[in-house]
């Protein structure tokens, strides 16, 4: 990679790599990638926007509302690929049929399957009554809005707890415990994303069953996760990207939004949590985790 230092580990770059490599973009071959990483930081991410126009890459790919933010901010001519939830909501574009702009990408809209998400808990849980909503507070209000209308479909009690960087994960599950909540719901952010691992890992050490958004997060060791297939959503893109580069321009290229949803449950971990996962559930399932 064309960096100073390498960046950290993210599953977001490896699928978009993975995307354009299929397509046939090898890094030194026929095409040089520059990789920056700012984490939740606004005022690093908008140095680091700066950085990528001053070397004039022919196109910006983002991910989450804040690092599209910051390239929208630095530049109205470069073309932008953004993976957000809702770029309408946020103001990125007026239409997903017609951006019009200089930013096109995916709307993976993950954010507005949280009624969703807490109806599966509800039947795995079944004496939940109270849930801990893990939010990350730079994304989008609407998230927590979508996710608070479900608590009060399913007439549960939201505690809403929140952290914008890893070291404020700890201090969130010791308010989930004093909250004394039955389970947890975490909303969709690229930084719980990054730190799958430490959420997890919390979360069994709380003994806290907790729904997911991601194939992933299951795959790793959480108990449930539904979501957007991820490797498809990086597919649409590289795929954007590939247009881009052979001529296209981002006002004329529609949002594409996922077609592929995954439910995958951890029976190990739903074991551990002395949790039985009801058939009703499992045979809805795309995979299941022994």
């Amino acid at each position: 990679m064309q960096t100073a230092s390498p960046p950290p580990p993210t599953p977001h770059v490896e699928w978009l790599l993975q995307g354009l490599r299929e397509l046939g973009y090898e890094d030194g071959r026929n095409v040089a990638f520059e990789i920056r990483y700012g984490a939740n930081d606004a005022q690093r991410l908008a140095e680091l926007a700066t950085e990528l126009v001053r070397l004039r890459v022919a196109v910006i790919a983002t991910v989450g509302d804040l690092a599209t933010r910051s390239a929208q901010q630095a530049t109205r001519t470069i073309p932008i690929v953004a993976g957000v939830g809702d770029p309408v909501e946020t103001g990125f574009t007026a239409s997903l049929a017609r951006p019009g702009g200089n930013i096109t990408g995916v709307a993976i809209l993950a954010g507005e399957l949280a009624p969703k998400r807490l109806e599966l808990l509800k039947e795995v849980v079944p004496k939940l009554r109270r849930v801990a909503v893990l939010r990350d507070p730079v994304t989008s209000e609407r998230q927590l809005k979508v996710a608070e209308a479900g608590v009060r479909a399913l007439k549960l009690e939201a505690q809403i707890v929140e952290a914008r960087a890893p070291s404020e994960f700890e201090r969130a599950f010791e308010a989930v415990v004093r909250g004394r909540a039955d389970a947890l719901l975490m909303l969709v952010s690229p930084m719980f994303l990054r730190s799958h691992d430490a959420l997890i890992g919390l979360a069994a050490k709380n003994r806290i069953p907790a729904m997911y958004t991601y194939r992933v997060f299951a795959e790793r060791g959480g108990l449930m996760a539904y979501g957007p297939a991820l490797l498809d959503v990086y597919r649409s893109a590289a795929g954007l990207i590939d247009k881009i580069l052979k001529g296209a321009k981002p006002a004329e290229l529609p949002w594409q939004q996922p077609t592929k949803f995954e439910l995958v449950i951890n029976l190990k971990t739903a074991k551990a949590l002395g949790l039985t996962i009801p058939q009703s559930v499992l045979v809805r399932a795309d995979h299941v985790i022994q």
